[in-house]
């Protein structure tokens, strides 16, 4: 558990009333924005980049291949008009239960009814019977277990959501009393049964096939592995992957029951990110345990250094233009115990004020970093590491730390698998971290070709970095120039703002067998 003050002292109080000042970079912290319904235009998403998105979620457990294809078109298209780089993240449907509303009328619900969830896909959803393609849930729950129905799951409001207790099981049938009145809404309707493992594979046959087409066709960046349960649903995708030559793709493990937390240090072994998944985690664990297993795990991330993701974090925004004072104090206190990223989902996916939230997150996430306490965080990362540090970790180290003493305005790190950007992010620099994807020369059979879109891609879910892939031959005959390709970061961090005559730069390097450290002063 992280220990110390998160915030640096003294925080000068009187900066509360100063104005922000526009960036050219929103925050250090990524924003994920779930793409949907109310985020699908080119005009909108174009918006959601120029706000501060630099991933594009699809989830794949609301609508099918050919929509998200429409929405990830319109997603290039704006990345060009915009210049702003995304990756992309797909979202697995895994043992995920829901009732298929297909009329999308609403079902109301009253407090004390019975209610009955069957495997009888022949019966209508309605108020009296909700269909649910499983037919092992009787087996699985018992009297007084609890079950949660809605389009986003129990949130606190009564209106959207509501809560079951199983009453009894009948056959294959589960018949429960409803304890809030509520109106179900929408085409699918998400069930989560509280503390029940639900007899299903992490990785679904659906999921595969997703992955094979959608996924390999559009060249994702991210799969987000839902529901994650063992380090062994990892290793089964990234096997999968291998298989289909898909293996560069980065699996970020979403944890969002109480089965994952049990298995949470062998999950983070196998994956190469974490989502904390806190819709359902919140159902799964009492309200007032949440907060433990969040600081524990972003703090065990941030020691082996690899992202961490915090979800549901301003579900008041979806109807709303302003977040609650908790919700903006939950999202900084994230960004202070160490997220790399704050995920959104209903607000951006079916939200009122998509691009609203994005900028609201991101001015949240700025003020946090202005006042994290970086130097307590590299104290503690490398006492913990110290007799274990590699060579490479070690310069990275003193990379960030002669950063701070020099008061440089940037970090420049040449890269080409974004390891040593990963590195280098892991101490949490203040400033921005500028990747210099070098692209790799490989071949197959048929053709030579250069690699290294991917990897920039994936930079952009890690606190801090921002990638540019560099030329394959950097303005000369002979191959890649890493002298042509500071040159032409230092003119970009120029021309946006970020650099000014006479400001120092630390540059992290591979050279020859050696890492060093260089310090260049803008002119």
């Amino acid at each position: 558990m992280q220990g110390g003050h998160v915030i640096q002292e003294p925080v000068n109080l009187s900066s509360v009333l100063t104005s922000s000042k526009p960036n050219y970079i929103t925050s250090l912290t990524k924003i994920v924005g779930t793409l949907g319904p109310k985020s699908c235009s080119v005009e909108i998403i174009e918006a959601c980049l120029k706000a501060g998105m630099s991933v594009a979620r699809f989830d794949f457990s609301w609508l099918d291949g050919e929509y998200h294809q429409k929405t990830l078109d319109n997603l290039r298209m704006a990345v060009k008009k915009s210049g702003k780089l995304c990756a992309v993240m797909l979202d697995t449907m895994g043992p995920q239960l829901h009732v298929s509303n297909n009329t999308g009328n609403p079902i109301e619900l009253r407090a004390e009814q019975r209610l009955i969830i069957t495997p009888d896909m022949t019966k209508q959803p309605s108020s009296q019977v909700l269909p649910v393609k499983y037919d092992g849930l009787a087996k699985a729950v018992k009297k007084g277990d609890t079950i949660f129905l809605g389009q986003y799951l129990f949130t606190g409001s009564e209106k959207t959501s509501v809560w079951l207790e199983v009453v009894e099981t009948g056959g294959a049938d589960v018949i429960c009393l409803v304890k809030n009145s509520a109106v179900l809404s929408g085409f699918i309707i998400t069930i989560h049964v509280s503390q029940v493992r639900i007899n299903l594979p992490t990785l679904s046959d659906t999921d595969k096939q997703v992955i094979c087409d959608w996924g390999a066709r559009n060249s994702v960046s991210f799969i987000s592995l839902s529901h994650t349960r063992h380090g062994e649903d990892v290793q089964e995708l990234r096997a999968f992957l291998k298989a289909n030559k898909l293996e560069d793709i980065q699996i970020f493990a979403k944890i969002e029951n109480v089965e994952g937390l049990k298995h949470f240090d062998n999950i983070l072994n196998e994956a190469d990110g974490i989502i904390l998944g806190r819709g359902n985690l919140g159902i799964d664990l009492p309200p007032e345990k949440v907060f433990l297993f969040q600081k524990s795990a972003i703090h065990k991330c941030n020691m082996i250094g690899k992202p961490i993701m915090v979800s549901r974090v301003m579900d008041s925004m979806t109807e709303n233009l302003r977040p609650t004072r908790a919700e903006a104090t939950d999202i900084a206190n994230a960004v202070l115990d160490g997220t790399d990223g704050i995920l959104l989902g209903a607000e951006t996916f079916r939200g009122q004020y998509p691009v609203e939230a994005i900028e609201t997150v991101g001015k949240i996430c700025a003020e946090a970093e202005k006042v994290y306490n970086q130097p307590s965080h590299y104290k503690r990362l490398v006492s913990s590491i110290l007799e274990s540090m590699t060579h490479a970790e070690a310069v990275a180290s003193s990379a960030v730390r002669v950063a701070a003493k020099v008061k440089a305005a940037m970090l420049i790190v040449f890269t080409s698998s974004g390891r040593a950007a990963r590195l280098i992010a892991k101490y949490r620099p203040v400033l921005p971290v500028f990747a210099v994807v070098i692209p790799r020369l490989s071949a197959n059979s048929i053709k030579w070709t250069f690699n290294g879109t991917l990897q920039a891609r994936q930079l952009l879910g890690v606190r801090g970095v921002y990638p540019i892939l560099a030329s394959p031959y950097g303005g000369t005959t002979g191959g890649y120039s890493e002298e042509f390709g500071l040159k032409v970061t230092l003119e970009h961090a120029n021309s946006v703002g970020l650099l000014k005559q006479n400001d120092k730069v630390v540059i992290f390097q591979k050279i020859r067998d050696s890492f060093v450290v260089k310090v260049h002063e803008y002119v």
